[in-house]
């Protein structure tokens, strides 16, 4: 008998129906339902509280987006705080930078790291660089003992409900800005286009009434409800849409290339932020 995962997204206005080959793990820790899956296409997935996370198939378009758009377009990144992202697979992206020093990785629930560094250990492979302190916490409460000494932030939460709801608020965001040095970013998800889209516009203006610059990427990811993913910028003064130093780390999609062309076209994000698109 065939055995099928069914998603439910909270946000997403059609569900997604997954094969599995095998449960390879299933527990509740103190904070969300952990399961790992085996899928016939995707390989291992990681899925919580019913939402898939990351397949090892395509983890790597989510992670490289989230991590070197905002690293290349800052001068010369040491400090990084990555906020969420239990998997370890932004901060496998982040140390890939030479000029990084160190790197916060606060992670409130170490139940999915250590499932990762299990399940997922290509995922998780540099969770234990000498470079990264991991840190069981909540990220909204870490931030807020950081001054002017950090030169990224990067939120990789779950969807924008339940405990991740503290990583979008104007407080929040504000502890990002007042933490961030002179040259600083902020970069955090911000759901999809196709299927969130008032969600991501009230992010943008949520972080426009917080920082200097505001601006909005976006990359296509095949396993998250709606496809067209967004990623939410913010940055103490630099445009994000340029690069500062050569693209020379190891990607397989991120490039200058992909650099360029991620940003919204001037048109488009104008007519998202003035709610006139046509769909």
């Amino acid at each position: 008998m065939s055995i099928s995962f069914f998603e439910r997204d909270p946000y997403a206005p059609i569900k997604y129906l997954y094969e599995v080959s095998s449960i390879l793990y299933h527990r509740k820790s103190k904070f969300q339902d952990i399961m790992v899956i085996e899928n016939p296409y995707f390989g291992r997935m990681l899925i919580l509280d019913d939402v898939v996370q990351i397949t090892e198939k395509d983890e790597f378009f989510y992670h490289e987006m989230l991590a070197h758009v905002v690293l290349h377009a800052h001068p010369a990144p040491k400090r990084v705080v990555v906020i969420g992202g239990g998997d370890g697979g932004t901060v496998r992206e982040v140390v890939k930078h030479r000029t990084i020093e160190k790197v916060y990785f606060i992670e409130i629930d170490e139940d999915v790291i250590n499932t990762s560094r299990k399940f997922f250990p290509s995922v998780a492979s540099e969770i234990d660089n000498p470079k990264v302190e991991i840190m069981p916490m909540d990220g909204a409460e870490f931030i807020k003992g950081c001054k002017r000494d950090i030169d990224a932030v990067i939120v990789d939460s779950t969807d924008i409900i339940g405990f991740a709801r503290s990583l979008f608020t104007e407080e929040f965001f504000t502890s990002v800005r007042d933490a961030l040095t002179d040259d600083g970013m902020f970069v955090t998800l911000s759901e999809s286009l196709h299927f969130h889209r008032d969600i991501v516009v009230d992010v943008q203006e949520t972080m426009k009434g917080v920082f200097p610059v505001v601006d909005l990427y976006t990359v296509p990811i095949a396993t998250y409800g709606g496809n067209w993913w967004s990623f939410s910028v913010g940055t103490m003064g630099l445009d994000p849409r340029r690069m500062r130093r050569t693209f020379e780390v190891d990607a397989k999609y991120y490039s200058d290339e992909i650099h360029s062309h991620a940003f919204l076209p001037a048109g488009l994000y104008k007519r998202l932020l003035d709610k006139t698109l046509g769909w």
